[in-house]
C-alpha cells in the first residue's frame, strides 16, 4: 500500500481519484490547494498526484519549491497539451504529467508504474536534499555531478546518510568503515569528516554535525 497525495480544485476529479487508488489498496490524502503544503508534509509519501492550474499557488511553482526536498514522483494532472508546457513542467522537477480528461484506468497504470518503479529506485539509491547516493557504484552525487569522495570517506557519508539524525561515535565508525582489526585510529576519522567537509562545502553544504564529545551525525 502507498500513501498517495491528490492535489487539485476540483473536486470531482479527487474524488474519482480517491475511489479508484483506495480500491488498489492506496491510501489518499487529498487537499484542495498547494500553498498551505510544506515539504515535511510529505515524509511519508510515495507519490503526488498534482494539479498544474490552481488558484494561489500553481502546480508548477509549488513542484519548483518543493523539488529538492522530496524524492517522491510529482505527476502532474494538466490539461496543457503544447509541448513547451509538458517539457517546462518536466525541467521544474515533475516526473510524468497526464493530460485531463483522462480515463482512470490510465491513471491507474501509470500510478503503478512509477510506484514501481520507485521501489527499485530505492533498492539503489538513497535520497537527502540534493544529495543522491547511488548505492551499487558507491557514488554521491550533487546536481548531476560526482562528488569526488574517498572509499573510506563515502563509507563514512553513507553509513551516517543511511542513519540520518542519528549519532555514532567516533569508535563506531572506525570499527563499521574500517573494521574491527584496523590499525588505524579515531583520528583517522576526524580527518576523513574534515576532508568530506571540504567537499561538500564546494556546493554550499554542510550534511555532517559535530555532537561534542559523542560523535557525528547525518543532519
Amino acid at each position: 500500500m502507498a500513501e498517495i497525495y491528490i492535489i487539485d480544485d476540483e473536486e470531482g476529479i479527487r474524488s474519482l481519484v480517491k475511489t479508484a487508488l483506495e480500491r488498489d489498496g492506496h491510501s489518499v490524502i487529498m487537499r484542495e490547494y498547494a500553498q498551505d503544503l510544506k515539504p515535511s508534509d510529505f515524509q511519508n509519501t510515495d507519490l503526488i498526484l498534482l494539479d498544474i492550474m490552481m488558484p494561489g499557488l500553481d502546480g508548477r511553482n509549488f513542484c519548483k519549491g518543493i523539488r529538492n526536498e522530496v524524492d517522491c514522483p510529482i505527476l502532474f494532472l494538466t490539461a496543457k497539451t503544447l509541448e513547451e508546457d509538458l517539457v517546462e513542467g518536466l525541467a521544474l522537477g515533475a516526473d510524468d504529467y497526464i493530460k485531463k480528461p483522462f480515463h482512470i484506468s490510465e491513471l491507474r497504470a501509470r500510478v503503478a508504474a512509477h510506484l514501481r518503479r520507485e521501489t527499485r529506485d530505492r533498492q539503489q539509491s538513497l535520497i537527502l536534499g540534493s544529495v543522491r547516493f547511488h548505492l551499487l557504484e558507491k557514488q554521491v552525487i550533487i546536481n548531476g555531478q560526482a562528488l569526488p569522495l574517498t572509499k573510506s570517506e563515502y563509507e563514512i557519508c553513507e553509513l551516517l546518510a543511511r542513519h540520518r539524525g542519528q549519532v555514532f561515535s567516533l569508535e563506531h565508525i572506525l570499527e563499521e568503515v574500517m573494521g574491527y582489526d584496523t590499525d588505524s585510529d579515531i583520528s583517522a576519522i576526524r580527518v576523513h569528516v574534515k576532508n568530506i567537509r571540504k567537499k561538500f562545502s564546494l556546493w554550499g553544504l554542510s550534511p555532517i554535525e559535530t555532537i561534542w564529545g559523542v560523535g557525528y551525525l547525518w543532519k
